[in-house]
């Protein structure tokens, strides 16, 4: 058995970048089973014009087409913020085995809080869920994002 990695370092180096270019600073790193970054991506709506465009899909997005499937089963996502429903709903279409995360999103979020997507009785696919792992320093990007925005 491998040691355990935190991807949540690289992470938060993605939301920092997201913020530098003017993008609310969320950031997502996907890792295979082996424990192998397959994607990393912060926030892109405002340059691609995308509301889609999460950290979180963008991962998907890349990991998915590297792997020429539609599901990714034994991956891990690591992301700065609960996931948003939309979020929520492609992890769990991705066949994702396991969600970390930092800070919870109480308006928007979709996994604790808001539409739960997880808890639905018609979600075909729940991941393992590890919240709170560097939630300080994510909430801490949030907040100062906004306040400079102000």
């Amino acid at each position: 058995m491998t040691a355990f990695t935190s991807h949540m370092p690289r992470a938060l180096a993605e939301a920092r970048a997201a913020a530098r270019r003017g993008e609310v600073p969320v950031g997502a790193v996907l890792t295979d089973p082996d424990g192998r970054i397959v994607a990393a991506s912060g926030n892109r709506t405002r340059a691609e014009h995308d509301p889609t465009a999460h950290a979180e899909i963008a991962v998907i997005r890349a990991a998915c087409k590297a792997a020429r499937s539609d599901r990714l089963p034994g991956h891990r996502l690591w992301v700065t913020l609960e996931p948003c429903p939309m979020c929520a709903a492609a992890i769990s279409a991705a066949r994702i085995a396991t969600l970390y995360y930092g800070a919870d999103d109480p308006r928007m979020g979709g996994v604790r809080h808001g539409a739960r997507v997880f808890d639905h009785p018609q979600c075909h696919h729940r991941p393992e869920i590890h919240d709170g792992i560097a939630a300080d320093e994510s909430r801490t990007l949030l907040r100062d994002f906004f306040a400079a925005r102000r």
